[in-house]
């Protein structure tokens, strides 16, 4: 099992940037994709970063050039740094570990609230 909780969600002008945290405990050698999504109201959650244990990085288009995801010791520590914020950004921002054993169920965290507003 592997726990994951997510950090530094906050309220932030159009602009902006927020840098979004994510630890991981547990069986984390058992992970070997981590990512986030994203869940906007009235809307479905969504793809927005990840990367692989190996450190190769894929982001959703419409963070592209804004958004960088990163990671240090293993898969201890998830980051998501976000500049040049969109109030279209505005969501529950989750953690996701995907397990290299394909029995096992995605980990997810339980979210943290980012909203851009002026």
């Amino acid at each position: 099992q592997v726990q994951l909780v997510e950090s530094g969600g906050g309220l932030v002008q159009p602009g902006g940037s927020l840098r979004l945290s994510c630890a991981a405990t547990g069986n984390i050698f058992s992970v070997k994709v981590m990512a986030w999504y994203r869940q906007a109201p009235g809307k479905q959650r969504e793809f927005v970063a990840a990367v692989t244990r190996g450190g190769s990085t894929d982001y959703a288009a419409s963070v592209v050039g804004r958004f960088t995801i990163s990671k240090e010791n293993a898969n201890n520590w998830l980051y998501l740094q976000m500049n040049n914020l969109k109030p279209e950004d505005t969501a529950v921002y989750y953690c996701k570990g995907e397990s290299m054993r394909p029995e096992d169920d995605d980990y997810w965290g339980q979210g943290t609230q980012v909203s851009v507003s002026a």
